[in-house]
């Protein structure tokens, strides 16, 4: 980078040492520097950017897992969950939410696996149910986190060390707060 603001002065003084024009020089020499100084502003801000990027991205691919693939040539299979009803943190007293859902899975083996441990999966969905505040949930926004989140506790793995469940989406099929 210096060598460029060299190699901009250089220029700068060829240029003035070559014109005979007073004005017509410092003109020249004005955009000159000016281009220069913008031409290392924009490399700085870029190597910024570039690196604030990486930094940014490594954390955000460490905390999430690789999204599934969906095979498109099969039908999707899906597993209606039953209805959840549960306590909301407390904001203007008691309120509770009921909640059912479908979850769509890769395959039927999937279905059994998740029917094979749907005591474990329920207390995960309804420890998690609990644990919001009807002002988180009551929005688009809100109803789309709760989605991710009931994914992500859908696709823990159940027993240490063993493959995540493969699913690939939440559905909600019914949404109640009162």
């Amino acid at each position: 980078m210096a060598t460029a603001a060299k190699a901009n002065a250089k220029a700068v003084a060829a240029d003035d040492a070559g014109s005979g024009a007073a004005g017509k020089g410092s003109k020249k020499k004005l955009i000159i520097i000016v281009v220069g100084a913008l031409l290392l502003a924009a490399i700085g801000a870029g190597a910024a950017w570039f690196l604030m990027g990486k930094k940014g991205d490594h954390d955000e691919h460490a905390a999430a897992p690789p999204a599934p693939k969906v095979d498109l040539s099969k039908p999707p299979v899906f597993l209606q969950m039953e209805p959840f009803t549960v306590n909301l943190q407390p904001e203007n007293g008691e309120q509770y939410l009921q909640v059912a859902f479908t979850l769509q899975v890769a395959d039927q083996t999937q279905v059994e696996y998740l029917k094979m441990y749907m005591p474990l999966l329920r207390s995960r969905i309804l420890l998690l149910l609990g644990s919001r505040k009807a002002s988180e949930i009551s929005t688009a926004e809100g109803k789309q986190k709760l989605q991710s989140d009931i994914l992500a506790e859908v696709t823990k793995p159940f027993v240490p060390n063993a493959a995540p469940q493969s699913a690939h989406g939440v559905f909600f099929t019914s949404f109640v707060i009162q």
